[in-house]
């Protein structure tokens, strides 16, 4: 099978440089082009020497010269910039892997009316661990359905911009969907004062932010006498990126839809 020519939205970022790094080392994946805002530092020079790897691609500013460039964009950068490549996208004909997190109903509405055209994989975390622990989740909501609270913590660095996470946000949909719940309905985002007594019915979400963490996410099921607890901890960057270059090969042929990691990794 050919290799899928991939372009990386917010190349020079935290994450746009670890997308950087396994695209230029993954099997069946070709960097094809990397793209920032303009005025970002390092415009106009070679993008792997962000990683200390020079690989001949310029990191440029032209968002839509790169993505004509390539086969699949992957964009973890914000809504707003993430639903404007994703316009672009459409128009060009081109697949997109959506790491980024924080749409509104609206936002993901558009990625919705844009898988009709083309295919796209939105998913909320793409690490292969973090997607085997919704797995985990389902059978243990409907084993521990009765006389168990739920709570989901998660803690990220100090620059994440939104909470809960897209991942927590899932987690808790995972749950109250076996628990045959609306998270809409149920969900509690944090507490203070005096709140009373806990509502049996309702997942708790609580939101830590600081230092360099990467992402750690916990699902709590406390009854009387014991608890179970559900993690995750994200060492590094790799896992996201290593899931998103599974996506894009995922999506290669693919001529539209809405994906995300349970389809790519087959679990659905």
């Amino acid at each position: 099978m050919s290799s899928i020519r991939v372009a990386i939205a917010g190349a020079s970022g935290r994450m746009g440089r670890m997308l950087v790094e396994t695209a230029l080392r993954e099997e069946g994946v070709v960097l094809a082009a990397a793209f920032d805002r303009a005025g970002t530092p390092f415009i106009g020079r070679d993008v792997g020497e962000l990683i200390g790897a020079p690989c001949g691609v310029v990191l440029g500013d032209d968002a839509r010269a790169a993505i004509a460039a390539a086969d699949c964009v992957i964009d973890f950068t914000r809504p707003e910039g993430t639903l404007g490549h994703l316009a672009l996208a459409r128009e060009l004909g081109k697949a997109m892997v959506i790491g980024t997190t924080g749409f509104d109903a609206a936002g993901k509405a558009a990625i919705a009316a844009a898988a009709e055209s083309v295919p796209v994989v939105f998913a909320p975390n793409m690490a292969v661990g973090v997607n085997a622990v919704f797995r985990l989740l389902e059978v243990a909501a409907r084993i521990l359905d009765q006389g168990y609270d739920v709570e989901v913590i998660e803690a990220h660095h100090r620059f994440k911009v939104d909470a809960p996470s897209g991942t927590a946000l899932r987690m808790g949909e995972v749950v109250a969907r076996e628990l045959g719940r609306d998270l809409d309905d149920c969900a509690v985002y944090g507490r203070e004062g005096v709140t009373g007594e806990r509502k049996a019915e309702t997942i708790g979400f609580s939101t830590i932010r600081g230092g360099d963490i990467v992402g750690d996410h916990t699902v709590l099921f406390a009854g009387i006498g014991e608890r179970i607890e559900i993690t995750h901890k994200s060492g590094s960057r790799m896992p996201y990126a290593a899931g998103s270059m599974r996506a894009a090969r995922f999506l290669a042929g693919r001529s539209a839809g809405l994906f995300d990691m349970q389809d790519v990794l087959g679990l659905r």
